[in-house]
C-alpha cells in the first residue's frame, strides 16, 4: 500500500473517476460480525448461516453457549445444520459423524474412535446482547476485539427495537448511505423537505465521523419523527429558538453508529435522544449482498408509558425510512453491475474520508 494510505493502483477501474473500485474491497475477516439473533439459535438446535459465501452452522449446546462450525460434514459435505445437537456436540444428519465445539471429529459410529478423520473449521462465536457474532479471521485476535455491549440496548431509560433485513448491495453502499445525510430529499414524503448542514468531519486509521444539524425548508414531519425528537424538546414559545438538532454518524470499522441530540449547548456527556447501531454482514462470496443487523434506541420521555403508547408510530416511520434506503442502495448496486465498475462521482468531502477508511480497512481482491 502506498505511504499516503490510498489503495493500490490496480484497483482503479478503467476510465473511472475513482482512484479505486471500492465495491471490490472485501470486509476484513479480523473483526466480529453479527450473523444471527440470539433467539434464532434455540438450545439443542442448529441453524445454517453464511458469511461471505462460507456456510456456517450455529448451534447451542446443553450449557447454553453458542458454537459456530463450517456447515459441511467432512464426510460427504452435506450441511451440518441438518444435524442433531447432542450435549455440546453436533452430529451429522447423514451418517451420525459427531463434531465437538472445536470442529474436531470425535465419533464415527461405525468405525469407533480409534480411526477418526479430520474435522471441520470452527469459528469463535459469542452472544452480545441479543445478537450472535462470529469472528471469521485469526482466532487469536478474537477475544480482545469482542464488544462488551451494543449501543443503548442494555439501558432501561431507552426503548429499543431491532433492525433486520437482507439488502442486495455491497456493504460499502450501506456505510455511504447512512454517512451522507444530504440524501434527505429522498425522504421528503415521510419528513417534509429537510436540509442538512455539515458541522464538521473527522477521521482516523479505522474510523470516520461526520456531524450535522438540520432545518426544515418545507412541509411537515411525521408523527414518528416527532416521537423520536420532539418529545424531548421543552414546551413553550422559546423551545424552537433555544433547542436544535445535532446528529453524529460514525463508522468504527466495520460497524456504524448514529446519534441524535436535541438541546442548547449540548455536551459530550449528554444522552442522545436517538441511538442507532448497525452491522453489515456480507452474505455471498463476491460480497454484493449483506444482512443488516441493528438496534434503534429512543430515549424515554419523562411521562411514564408515553413511549410505549406511541411506539407503533416509531416503527412505521423508521420502517418507511429504511425501506427507501434499501431501495436506493439496491439501485446503486444494479448500476455498478451494469457498468462493471464504480462510476460514482463523489464530491462530498466527508464521503471521501469514509471511502478512504473503508478501502484501507478492507481486503483488496486478488486479481
Amino acid at each position: 500500500m502506498p505511504d499516503d494510505g490510498t489503495p493500490p493502483i490496480h484497483l482503479r477501474p478503467a476510465n473511472s473517476p475513482n482512484a479505486f473500485d471500492l465495491r471490490r474491497v472485501r470486509a476484513h475477516p479480523d473483526h466480529w460480525y453479527p450473523i444471527a439473533w440470539a433467539d434464532e439459535v434455540k438450545q439443542g438446535k442448529a441453524i445454517g448461516r453464511r458469511f461471505a459465501g462460507e456456510p456456517i452452522v450455529l448451534y447451542r449446546g446443553k450449557e447454553g453457549r453458542v458454537f459456530a462450525l463450517e456447515d459441511r460434514c467432512a464426510h460427504r459435505q452435506v450441511p451440518l445444520s441438518l444435524g442433531v445437537v447432542d450435549g455440546e456436540r453436533l452430529k451429522c444428519h447423514y451418517h451420525g459423524w459427531a463434531y465437538d465445539k472445536t470442529g474436531r471429529c470425535v465419533d464415527v459410529p461405525y468405525l469407533g474412535r480409534e480411526r477418526l478423520p479430520n474435522g471441520v473449521k470452527a469459528y469463535p462465536a459469542a452472544q452480545v446482547d441479543d445478537l450472535i457474532f462470529i469472528f471469521p479471521g485469526d482466532p487469536s485476535l478474537a477475544e480482545a476485539r469482542l464488544p462488551a455491549s451494543i449501543g443503548s440496548f442494555r439501558r432501561r431509560d431507552y426503548k429499543t427495537r431491532r433492525l433486520n433485513r437482507e439488502v442486495d448491495c455491497h456493504y460499502t453502499f450501506m456505510h455511504e448511505n447512512l454517512f451522507d445525510m444530504n440524501h434527505q430529499f429522498m425522504h421528503r414524503k415521510l419528513m417534509g423537505s429537510i436540509k442538512a448542514h455539515c458541522l464538521g468531519r473527522r477521521h482516523g486509521e479505522d474510523w470516520a465521523e461526520v456531524e450535522y444539524s438540520f432545518s426544515r425548508t418545507d412541509g411537515k414531519g411525521s408523527l414518528g419523527e416527532a416521537v423520536i425528537v420532539d418529545l424531548m424538546r421543552p414546551r413553550g414559545a422559546d423551545a424552537k429558538a433555544d433547542f436544535s438538532d445535532h446528529m453524529r454518524i460514525r463508522t468504527d470499522y466495520p460497524s456504524q453508529n448514529l446519534k441524535v441530540w436535541v438541546g442548547r449547548d449540548i455536551q459530550e456527556t449528554d444522552d442522545p435522544v436517538l441511538d442507532v447501531w448497525l452491522g453489515y454482514t456480507p452474505l455471498d462470496a463476491a460480497q454484493m449482498t449483506n444482512r443488516t443487523f441493528g438496534y434503534l434506541s429512543v430515549k424515554r420521555p419523562p411521562l411514564p408509558g408515553l413511549i410505549d403508547a406511541v411506539w407503533p408510530f416509531v416503527i412505521w416511520f423508521t420502517e418507511g425510512i429504511f425501506a427507501e434506503d434499501k431501495d436506493i442502495v439496491e439501485f446503486e448496486q444494479r448500476a455498478y453491475e451494469a457498468q462493471g465498475a464504480d462510476w460514482n462521482n463523489e464530491v462530498f468531502p466527508a464521503l471521501k474520508d469514509l471511502r478512504t477508511v473503508l478501502a484501507r480497512c478492507g481486503v483488496e481482491p486478488v486479481d
